[in-house]
């Protein structure tokens, strides 16, 4: 059974996208058929770690969204750089990018779009592609498309920092997420060196009533990638990575 999850948090700065790229690259690795949705239109920016370059007249989603092309058209196969020689015959990545066009990021903050087409549009990806998963990059924060996502999720992941502002944002977007019943519920922490890793997460279980799916942990590896490139790639031993290897488990579980 296909499923969509969602990759959300309530600020930006998190590592939102990559975690949501290093995910779908380990899923695929398994010998899935995964697809990643840039639907951050207003702030456009996984197609970088997946070193995806957009060029003239490339159908992005705003095309889409603006009825100029199928969505399928959008979706680019990048699985042979991303899982770099991994995985099995089975194995497909596709992203789905957003414009980075300055003029059509304009006009989606001028215009908007129709949301209930973005939502059709997902339903197509994941039946014309024979996806297993798609996952769906947010934009942070709390609006109409954000919104749309999280209802359609079957799981959606909630990206935090050992912040007061992020766990004050966190928890409208957990009632939020209760209330329109998203099946599955689970919080990915942040940890920077020296805090308590289990003393953290039994903090936030508590607070939230959600569990914890994966604790990473902040590094310089981190920063010297710089979104570039996939962490799990580079770094495929790191904490980090071994984390994010666990939390992919579960996601096929």
């Amino acid at each position: 059974m296909p499923r969509t999850i969602s990759i959300h948090s309530f600020r930006g700065g998190t590592g939102k996208s990559n975690t949501s790229a290093n995910l779908a690259v380990l899923l695929a690795r398994e010998g899935m058929r995964v697809g990643v949705v840039d639907a951050d239109i207003q702030s456009p920016g996984i197609h970088v770690i997946f070193s995806h370059k957009q060029v003239s007249g490339a159908r992005t989603l705003n095309d889409f969204l603006w009825g100029r092309c199928n969505i399928t058209d959008a979706a680019y196969d990048v699985s042979e750089k991303a899982l770099a020689g991994a995985g099995n015959e089975k194995s497909k990545l596709f992203l789905i990018p957003s414009s980075i066009d300055s003029q059509d990021i304009a006009r989606i903050l001028h215009e908007g779009y129709d949301v209930t087409l973005l939502n059709e549009g997902f339903k197509q990806l994941i039946r014309d592609l024979q996806l297993d998963c798609l996952f769906i990059d947010t934009h942070p924060g709390v609006n109409e498309e954000t919104l749309l996502s999280i209802a359609i999720s079957d799981l959606l992941l909630l990206l935090l920092r050992p912040d007061n502002q992020d766990f004050q944002g966190t928890a409208v977007t957990v009632e939020l997420a209760r209330r329109l019943n998203v099946p599955m519920l689970a919080l990915v922490n942040k940890i920077p060196p020296g805090m308590d890793r289990q003393r953290l997460k039994e903090h936030v279980e508590a607070t939230y009533k959600v569990k914890v799916g994966a604790m990473l942990p902040l590094n310089a590896e981190i920063v010297q990638v710089a979104s570039g490139d996939l962490f799990v790639n580079q770094y495929p031993e790191h904490p980090f990575t071994r984390e994010l290897k666990l939390a992919a488990k579960r996601l096929m579980a």
